[in-house]
């Protein structure tokens, strides 16, 4: 409920500070004391449009805070907590208005967007009035007004997800369908491709496995070329092992001559023979280990190129064609079964139609149960309110063939004002002071069901009196055994019957610069039933409105 409400700077409102109790509490005062401003201030924190114009002139800012105290599991805070708000303890809304006309909204003092603010707030409060366009008069809402009524929340619920269940299966059909069309078109291309894919069989990453031995036996070749001109001139055909053993040779018949001239030119001969033989056994060892075979880099060109040709001409890097090949044997598989997948999928989307349709048809006849029990309850309100010859309707319409998330229904509420005329939609048919009346007891037989916690009446009972604004404060009475209710009343059977009564009236303010301003005063006893009597009498006071008033008061049971 609203707990506490408090003004900065609004209109005629410089500070105000009001706490409120469940119960019904009323606002009263003179016509332009500044009601209406108290509400344009309260809509203004729950998310209404801001305007410059209601900043108080000469302020820079006007400012509104409304104070909540609500169950921990009320939907409010759930909104709130989706926006990683901390909601412990009371929800405080919180709207700033600028006199260049810019706002800024705040939710237990963390900023949030004025869309957010005005969810958590219609979450909270409901503000009804001759022209109210919440639920009540939205034919948008009227289904799921019936539903609460009826209790049939969970049937809906089931509908809801049937109707997803539906939906999927649909398109589910469909996306085969488009697979197995598009797949038919390129049929030849795929068989050719797979078959194709199949007998080149590429392996992630083969790719650079080849280029990397391609390129490691092309290094090989220019190796062995080098070792084998090496090894010729060393130890091959071209040596000159054989020339230096004759000449060794020759030398060793002519020691014996001169040795001191022969033995050191031997020694070095020797030399020169065993390194140039160790030369040629190394090279030759080296030729015949760079040896490779020239087919085997010739197959692994031709698998690589192979490889690089098949992914220009698909189109695709080479080490997508695995991922490729298996995509387009998927797609030639489901066009090979296509006709046992498309019946699957029929029989699928059959057999989800059926449960919607069961259940939606279960659905659509609990509401048509639960309207005639709405209508017959509404009906038992009207008679008290003046409106006896009239009657209200819960029209449904069901098509079929319009289904969706709620069934196939559309839910309307529709009055008559008096036997004999046309029946239509409410907002169009019933006069300002009507459709207040018709609001009051659909709200009445509704309240139990969906309720927000804090019900506005904004002059419901503008233009009745007597016996029918007796039956309007009796019904919003018994409306706040179950919510709060805040009533701004110009009737006193409506005012006797408040718990908590607020006066709301301008003065003047001295100073420097006389300045009118609003102020409002919680009335009890002696004073309350002044109050009453000038709504009695008016301006001037009798000791029979006084004596009115207290009767008043007695037959509410003295409340406030």
């Amino acid at each position: 409920m609203l707990a506490q409400l408090s003004i900065r700077d609004i209109v005629l409102i410089d500070r105000l500070d009001l706490g409120f109790r469940e119960g019904l509490s009323v606002l009263t005062g003179e016509t332009g004391a500044g009601k209406s401003i108290l509400l344009d201030g309260f809509a203004l924190a729950l998310g209404g449009r801001g305007d410059g114009s209601l900043v108080r002139h000469g302020e820079a800012q006007g400012q509104v805070s409304a104070v909540f105290d609500l169950p921990s599991d009320h939907a409010a805070r759930r909104l709130a907590e989706a926006q990683e708000i901390d909601t412990d303890g009371d929800l405080i809304l919180r709207r700033v208005q600028y006199a260049d006309g810019r706002t800024r909204a705040f939710v237990n003092d963390q900023p949030v967007s004025v869309q957010i603010l005005r969810m958590i707030g219609a979450a909270i409060v409901e503000i009804h009035g001759q022209h109210d366009d919440r639920a009540l008069t939205d034919p948008a809402q009227h289904r799921a007004l019936l539903d609460g009524f009826g209790g049939l929340e969970g049937q809906a619920q089931a509908v809801a997800e049937a109707s997803e269940t539906l939906k999927r299966a649909r398109q589910a059909l469909q996306a085969q369908r488009l697979r197995v069309e598009a797949a038919r078109k390129e049929a030849d291309f795929l068989r050719h491709a797979v078959e194709e894919l199949g007998k080149l069989a590429p392996k992630p990453g083969e790719e650079d496995e080849l280029a990397a031995a391609r390129q490691a036996m092309m290094q090989a070749e220019k190796v062995a070329r080098d070792l084998n001109e090496a090894y010729e001139a060393v130890g091959g055909q071209g040596s000159p092992v054989s020339a230096l053993a004759a000449v060794l040779r020759r030398l060793e018949r002519r020691v014996g001559q001169a040795p001191e001239l022969v033995d050191p030119s031997l020694a070095a001969l020797n030399t020169a023979i065993v390194a140039l033989e160790e030369a040629g056994e190394a090279l030759g060892a080296a030729t015949r280990a760079a040896e490779y075979d020239p087919r085997e880099q010739e197959r692994v060109e031709e698998r690589l190129f192979a490889l690089r040709a098949a992914g220009r001409k698909y189109d695709v890097p080479v080490d997508g064609l695995c991922v490729l090949a298996a995509s387009m044997a998927a797609d030639l598989a489901a066009l090979d079964e296509s006709e046992s997948s498309l019946g699957r999928l029929e029989a699928e989307l059959t057999t989800a139609e059926q449960a919607f349709l069961a259940q939606a048809k279960a659905l659509s006849e609990a509401r048509k149960a639960a309207a005639a029990r709405l209508d017959a309850a509404v009906k038992a309100e009207l008679p008290p309110l003046k409106l006896e010859r009239a009657r209200f309707i819960t029209r449904i319409e069901s098509d079929e063939a319009a289904r969706g998330p709620e069934g196939f229904d559309r839910v309307e509420f529709w009055v008559e004002t008096n036997p004999g005329t046309r029946p239509g939609p409410m907002m169009k048919v019933a006069s300002g002071g009507e459709l207040s009346r018709f609001m009051l007891a659909l709200k009445v037989v509704l309240a139990e069901r969906g309720s927000a916690p804090t019900l506005v009446f904004d002059e419901i009972d503008t233009g009745v009196g007597g016996a029918v604004a007796d039956a309007i404060g009796e019904r919003l009475a018994r409306l706040a055994d179950r919510v709060q209710v805040i009533s701004v009343t110009h009737a006193p059977q409506v005012a006797a019957k408040a718990g908590q009564h607020f006066l709301i009236a301008k003065s003047a303010e001295e100073g420097e610069a006389s300045r009118t301003v609003t102020r409002v005063t919680s009335l009890a006893d002696q004073a309350r039933r002044e109050e009453i009597a000038r709504m009695l009498a008016g301006a001037s006071i009798t000791e029979e409105a006084r004596a009115a008033a207290g009767r008043l008061l007695e037959a509410a049971g003295l409340r406030g």
